[in-house]
């Protein structure tokens, strides 16, 4: 088997690890992408551990962003999100990672792509996925990003420079449209179960919510007790795939399970105590909500950014299931109790005669460069 090598850097960015690519670099022809980027990352692999490539066997690890000059005024850079599936040898870019966008701007920094002023560095990021503007903001020191730092994120461990991620008018990234039905909540008949209320939100990504008692669980489980639940799960890919269908993403379900990025499944419950990945206890009074997401089939370790923020946003959409769950209306930020800890995330929503739009979303990560190099591809 030939192999090519291929100019790219390693980056964390929030809760998830990535390649970074120039789009220079990469062939024009994008259908040369697959093949290409399954063989650095090491997929498809049925063990599903990903040890011939740079994937780390879970969703969080196994993504690839390309990088290049902006298509449009509004924005300095153009960004490609690249989910790799890792048991599939398949790519998909239908939506938009949070987390691996906190690397976005410092390497288009570092790189050259763009300059700043007095230490600090604002970029205009042009979302290819979403076709959304992400403002990024960060501290640089001379011709480098600054990562060392004493800011704190749940789910990585030390600390880190902060970096503010303002997402513009994210209302209807996927769809087109903040409520794709209309609806602030919704029954959904799930074959061989039955009615399911939810809140199909489309806000950074789509995500469906449901709440945690209507199938079977607590919202304080973690991913570890998620992911023997086979039972559940297949719930909540039936639900996921009816609601695809449902926001328009897929013609029927047959397409959506082919679709397996969007929607994300937000299981949703009222603030309980809960336990983290490192054992520390969240007490109830310390969050607003709890919540569980599904990424691309497995139970996320963390909570994904882009979901975060529509969860934020569909808790200030009055009637719908996340709302409803709150103990009273929340002012400033939402405090998220997730496997890895708290998450904080700012919103902006008006309702203005029963017309709602998300105005922004806000909240903060820390990235590391890892390394650079050359990675090799199989072909």
């Amino acid at each position: 088997m030939s192999q090519r090598a291929f100019p790219a850097v390693f980056m964390r960015g929030g809760t998830s690890k990535g390649l970074m690519f120039h789009v220079r670099d990469l062939p024009v022809d994008r259908d040369e992408w697959t093949k290409l980027l399954c063989g650095a990352m090491g997929s498809p692999d049925p063990y599903g551990r990903q040890l011939d490539g740079m994937g780390g066997g879970i969703s969080s690890l196994s993504k690839v962003c390309v990088i290049g000059p902006s298509t449009r005024d509004d924005a300095d850079v153009d960004y490609t999100f690249a989910q790799v599936m890792i048991k599939d040898a398949r790519v998909e870019y239908h939506s938009n990672c949070g987390n691996m966008s906190s690397a976005v701007g410092p390497f288009a920094f570092d790189e050259g792509l763009v300059t700043a002023d007095d230490g600090r560095c604002v970029v205009r990021i042009h979302s290819t996925n979403t076709s959304k503007i992400i403002r990024s903001t960060f501290f640089v020191d001379g011709q480098y990003t600054r990562f060392d730092g004493e800011f704190t994120i749940p789910g990585v461990a030390g600390t880190g420079s902060p970096i503010r991620l303002d997402f513009l008018d994210p209302g209807g990234a996927t769809t087109g449209r903040l409520l794709p039905t209309g609806k602030v909540a919704e029954w959904i008949d799930v074959p061989g179960h039955g009615p399911i209320e939810v809140s199909l939100v489309d806000a950074a990504n789509a995500a469906v919510f449901v709440r945690a008692r209507d199938v079977g669980l607590r919202g304080t489980e973690l991913p570890v007790e998620l992911e023997v639940r086979e039972e559940t799960l297949a719930l909540l890919e039936t639900l996921r795939r009816e609601a695809s269908v449902r926001m328009g993403i897929a013609p029927d379900v047959t397409s959506a399970a082919a679709i397996a990025s969007v929607p994300f499944v937000c299981i949703v419950n009222e603030a309980l105590e809960s336990a983290t990945l490192s054992g520390a206890v969240i007490a109830a009074s310390d969050v607003h909500l709890l919540a569980r997401v599904i990424s691309n089939g497995q139970p996320h370790r963390a909570l994904p950014l882009t979901v975060s923020l529509c969860t934020a946003v569909a808790s200030r959409l009055t009637g719908s299931v996340v709302a409803e769950l709150l103990a009273g209306p929340v002012k400033g930020a939402i405090r998220l109790a997730t496997p890895s800890g708290i998450l904080e995330v700012d919103s902006d929503v008006d309702d203005t005669d029963g017309y709602w739009t998300a105005r922004s979303g806000t909240f903060f990560r820390t990235a590391r460069r890892l390394f650079e190099g050359r990675v090799w591809s199989a072909g």
